[in-house]
């Protein structure tokens, strides 16, 4: 959400009697590459008597070139700029490859183009023992954005910032002479060390808008207490790749949104903001410069007013009404994204989209939702997004619960945390497992444990360089060498999970399995990191039947209430299929947690059947679990909404509502 303003910058002059004129030129117009940006613009000038010429000049600055054909006994300038304070991101460039480490050098065209911006003007003892330091900080940061965000920073703190009346500009031995000087001295003061440095730099004078925060900072300073704008002055380096950049040496930082260029020349004097002569007379001098924000839209740290807010509602009533008046149904679902206020410059809050901290905030929030949204829900961890680039999908967490407002998991304490490692290993996965086959009447004898392959990991150890120990854990290495010595340390020969293969018979309206057999004898997974449900050798298995598909139920079908779980598991005998089908359950441990990947089944009433005996399974053993594996099937009886992890952020999928006061309480949540 951006805020516009208002810049009116007024200047008078009244003369003790008329007087002559010289052609007066004016730069005060924001310049063409101005990143902000501007709306409008308009230049008054009295007396009215007066002819006007734009122009640029020969580095792209607007001019205006007034002429008086008489005597005049005032001269008004009268400027107005509407801008939108749209937040720029400084750093949003790339610079070529050759010029990402400093020193560097620009290529012959465009070291010719750049001459007047390269010319060292100023030479001096005290500005060669700055350069010396400067040239120091290259040996200590390569980087060059990186070197330039530094050296803006150190001079900033050897140059104390003075407000100077005095016409013109300080040289360079004089600004560190005093440690002190005006903007525009600190301005030139670095332009002139950068080319000492072999950057092009040219000086620019323009407006600088300054907005009161809606909120006063947790750390470091607020910024000013009132809306601010004034003529300022700060250093711009040309960079291969990015073009021109700001630095503000009067701040310490990088020019954004409120830095507005007007004029950016080699030297000052050619940025003026108004220049000519004039006959020497009694003079006196009036000046204001004043921002007015003219447009605010609502944002998060200033949201609707209750009169705004109130207004909203009540037009949301009515159109409400309408739809229902015409049998018009309308959804609308939202995806508000959370950002962490501590850890805030670690690159999972940046960058990148995974990461501890936001997995751990990502359950909290989670717990904090399900709690307002699904109470009586489930959690399913599964697989989300997966983008180019990234070595695995995202995590996702998914709450379902039932509208009817019935429970589908009872104990919340048997719903694991992802963010903690309860220490649990396989014994537990093969312990829960069994409880499970027996909760829902299948073959123990069809329980088989899941190795990793032996053959493919011992050849992956005869790849690991000399100079590396495959059992030393480095993570920084790629995923499949930290996988490797994960395994190494634990022995091949160990079970990763357990797997007992799981289909709905409609027949017998209950469950199957049936036994699988492998031509290596052994249940080996396919290489990866992914879950052992996502690996399982489905083509290796012996005597697989001719697959029957069979299609989810439609959404538009009309169906039963759903049951409700039953206290205790149904006594039955073991059931084992002659059929070789594929889906199964898998029961596996990863980092210290025991997760339970469900098969896909295509109606919900059994998909909840395997949740309940998954509970009934966790309450027995006094293991939390983490439920994973594929979605239920979709159910006009279900609702949920997802937790994703995002570069940055956490994003929370809303659920859709069906009416405005639904949405209104989605919204205030």
């Amino acid at each position: 959400m951006s805020v516009r303003v208002a810049i009116n910058h007024y200047t008078a002059y009244t003369y003790e009697k008329p007087i002559e004129l010289s052609p007066q030129v004016i730069r005060l117009r924001p310049a063409p590459h101005s990143r902000t940006t501007v709306k409008g613009y308009s230049l008054n000038i009295k007396p009215e008597n007066h002819f006007i010429n734009w122009q640029q000049d020969p580095f792209g600055n607007y001019l205006a070139r007034i002429v008086f054909p008489e005597k005049v006994d005032h001269f008004i300038v009268d400027v107005e700029v509407l801008a939108d304070m749209v937040i720029i991101n400084p750093f949003d460039f790339f610079v070529e490859e050759y010029a990402q480490k400093v020193p560097f050098k620009y290529d012959d065209l465009l070291q010719k183009q750049l001459l007047p911006y390269l010319e060292v003007q100023e030479k001096g003892p005290l500005l060669s023992k700055w350069v010396e330091k400067a040239k120091k900080l290259q040996s200590e940061e390569k980087v060059t954005v990186i070197y330039l965000v530094k050296l803006n920073q150190m001079l900033n703190e050897d140059i104390n910032y003075r407000i100077r009346m005095e016409p013109g500009v300080q040289t360079c031995e004089e600004t560190l002479g005093t440690a002190s000087g005006s903007c525009r001295d600190s301005a030139w003061l670095l332009v002139q060390i950068m080319r000492h440095l072999g950057i092009a730099a040219r000086f620019a004078s323009g407006y600088l808008v300054q907005l009161k925060s809606d909120e006063k900072s947790l750390d470091g300073p607020s910024g000013p207490e009132e809306d601010f704008t004034d003529l300022h002055a700060w250093t711009e380096v040309y960079l291969p790749g990015a073009g021109w950049v700001g630095l503000d040496p009067t701040s310490g930082l990088f020019a954004g949104e409120g830095h507005i260029p007007l004029a950016c020349t080699p030297d000052p004097q050619s940025a003026a903001p108004i220049s000519g002569s004039a006959e020497s007379v009694k003079t006196e001098f009036e000046f204001s410069n004043t921002v007015k924000r003219v447009i605010e839209k609502p944002r998060v740290t200033k949201p609707y007013s209750d009169e705004q807010w109130n207004k909203i509602v009540k037009v949301g009533e009515q159109v409400d009404q309408e739809l229902l008046d015409h049998d018009v149904r309308l959804t609308m679902g939202g995806e508000p994204t959370f950002v962490a206020i501590d850890n805030t410059d670690a690159p999972e809050w940046n960058y990148t989209a995974d990461g501890e901290h936001k997995r751990l905030l990502a359950n909290q929030l989670f717990k904090r939702l399900m709690k307002h949204f699904g109470k009586g829900g489930m959690m399913q961890y599964g697989q989300g997004k997966w983008y180019p680039g990234e070595p695995l999908p995202r995590w996702k967490l998914a709450c379902y619960w039932r509208k009817d407002e019935k429970t589908i998991w009872q104990d919340d304490t048997l719903s694991a945390d992802l963010s903690k490692d309860y220490g649990f290993e396989v014994a537990q996965a093969k312990a829960f497992v069994e409880e499970m086959a027996g909760q829902i009447s299948v073959d123990l004898q069809n329980v088989r444990p899941a190795y990793e392959d032996p053959f493919y990991f011992a050849w992956e150890e005869g790849n690991v360089p000399l100079d590396v120990d495959p059992l030393a854990l480095d993570l920084k290495s790629s995923l499949e060498r930290q996988k490797l010595t994960e395994l190494l340390s634990k022995g091949l020969d160990e079970a990763v999970g357990y797997v007992v293969p799981l289909q709905w018979d409609f027949e017998q309206k209950n469950w199957q399995s049936c036994r699988w057999k492998f031509r290596r004898k052994h249940l080996f997974l396919v290489p990866g990191n992914s879950p052992a449900g996502m690996r399982l050798p489905l083509n290796a298995i012996q005597d697989l039947d001719k697959e029957e598909i069979r299609p989810e139920r439609s959404l538009f079908e009309e169906v039963a209430e759903l049951p409700m779980p039953p206290a205790e598991a149904p006594k039955g005998t073991a059931n084992t299929s002659e059929q070789v089908f594929k889906t199964t359950l898998v029961v596996e441990v990863r980092q210290g947690k025991l997760f339970v990947f469900l098969p896909p089944v295509t109606q919900l009433e059994h998909y909840l059947d395997l949740v309940y005996a998954v509970e009934r399974s966790a309450k027995k053993l006094k293991l939390p679990v983490l439920i994973e594996g594929y979605d239920p099937p979709s159910d006009t009886r279900i609702q949920k909404f997802m937790i994703t992890p995002d570069p940055g952020v956490i994003e929370v999928n809303i659920h859709p509502a069906t009416s405005w006061q639904e949405l209104l309480k989605n919204h205030e949540i």
